[in-house]
């Protein structure tokens, strides 16, 4: 089975001025992306009282990036490890490994964008928390 490593922040470049914008940019199979990404999408207009995410996954790695607003996501890897990111800063990510049990909450403005190292398979998810104690507890 693959070794993940825990979840950590990836710090994207941060090109441009304050009087014409920033752009950062990320390439696949290049720093600072740990996969090649398969897949892309976003969540908005999230109401701040939801908690999303509520799951792990069997292959999958992310990297979530608030690119609008404030996004507290906490991951909890099988060996109990419980950690707290706080992403406002569109030049940030946080690598998600498939091992991380996670959720996620989103200030009413937030945009959060997901790049994904595979294509959507749901029977990648792991939706039940017992399930991924189990699945995860025998790498630990």
């Amino acid at each position: 089975m693959t070794n993940y490593p825990h979840p950590y922040l990836i710090q994207f470049s941060k090109l441009g001025a304050p009087d014409i914008g920033y752009i950062s940019v990320g390439e696949n199979a290049k720093d600072p992306l740990p996969f090649e990404v398969q897949r892309v999408f976003w969540t908005y207009y999230t109401p701040e009282s939801i908690v999303r995410g509520r799951h792990a996954h069997h292959r999958t790695e992310q990297v979530l990036i608030a690119a609008a607003g404030r996004i507290i996501v906490t991951t909890e890897l099988a060996d109990g490890t419980i950690q707290s990111f706080r992403l406002k800063d569109p030049n940030v990510g946080l690598y998600v490994p498939p091992s991380a049990w996670h959720t996620i909450q989103y200030s009413h403005t937030a945009v959060q964008l997901a790049l994904a190292s595979t294509p959507y398979d749901e029977t990648d998810y792991i939706r039940d928390y017992e399930i991924f104690r189990q699945r995860w507890a025998q790498r630990v």
